[in-house]
């Protein structure tokens, strides 16, 4: 049997913990079909908590999850889909936390607004109820879920907003609305009208696919108006990806997945930039 060299066994071992670190961490968040698999395999603390909204006696779920670093994190509240909080959107808290951040996904179809996604029973019905949801309310139990985010101790007192479809354009919204929130992303989300712009403080990072129009349409006068205003937003266009690439990465002849891989480290690094 061949004797390896110190110098090679170094390498291999080099070669082998890089394998193990890919493994454990990602680059990516996972597709819809193997988000489950990926939570069930995950090393970092996940948790349900319930969250007291102002006005109601029903308390909010949420799903929080830590990442394993020394120093305090960044807060990221993950805001669904019009499919609620699914396990693909605990899978994409899970890979934020993975990246560094402490990533709160609150369910806003329970609390003051109902039961919750599960108890729904089938995607019909909760697209229907997320359809349906008071602006207003939302709001109100997205500054409940931030409010509590701020007071974990792990937390550095940074806060941003990542959302997905209806969650995307949640994002964007809520970022008109809170002026002490650090950063916003938005994945294929409409855009918010010029009055609501007025009011937009914190930086605006936006994913979308070339083939989704009805989103896209909004996202010229959005562009033009924060210009016009001096406010930051960053509109990036995936050419061949349709809406909702990120969750179907397999879709769109591997233009879904092309989109996944460019606009998950941009995520990533404005988040970074502007919550430390």
């Amino acid at each position: 049997m061949r004797h390896l060299t110190p110098t090679a066994v170094a390498a291999l071992a080099l070669l082998f913990s890089t394998f193990a670190f890919a493994a454990d961490q990602p680059a990516l968040p996972p597709g819809e079909k193997e988000a489950k698999a990926r939570l069930d395999a995950s090393p970092r603390h996940g948790e349900w908590v319930e969250i007291a909204v102002p006005g109601s006696d029903a308390k909010m779920k949420a799903f929080v999850v830590y990442p394993e670093r020394k120093e305090k994190a960044p807060v990221v509240i993950v805001i669904q889909e019009i499919f609620g909080l699914s396990d693909w959107i605990r899978s994409v808290a899970d890979q934020l936390a993975a990246d560094g951040f402490i990533a709160i996904a609150p369910d806003l179809l329970s609390g003051p607004a109902g039961k919750g996604t599960d108890a729904l029973g089938d995607r019909s019905a909760v697209t229907k109820a997320v359809s349906g949801l008071d602006p207003k309310l939302v709001t109100t139990m997205l500054n409940a879920t931030r409010d509590y985010a701020l007071k974990i101790p792990a937390a550095n007192g940074k806060t941003a907003t990542i959302g997905f479809c209806w969650g995307g354009g949640t994002s964007f919204r809520y970022a008109t609305e809170q002026p002490d929130l650090n950063a916003a992303v938005v994945y294929y989300g409409t855009s918010p009208n010029a009055a609501a712009l007025e009011k937009l403080k914190a930086p605006v990072l936006g994913n979308y696919g070339g083939n989704d129009n009805r989103v896209n349409a909004t996202i010229k006068p959005a562009e033009d108006k924060v210009k016009e205003l001096k406010k930051t937003y960053e509109p990036n266009i995936y050419e061949g990806a349709g809406h909702g690439f990120l969750r179907q990465q397999d879709g769109q002849n591997g233009a879904n997945q092309k989109a996944a891989e460019q606009a998950w480290p941009k995520t990533i690094t404005f988040l970074r930039e502007n919550t430390k």
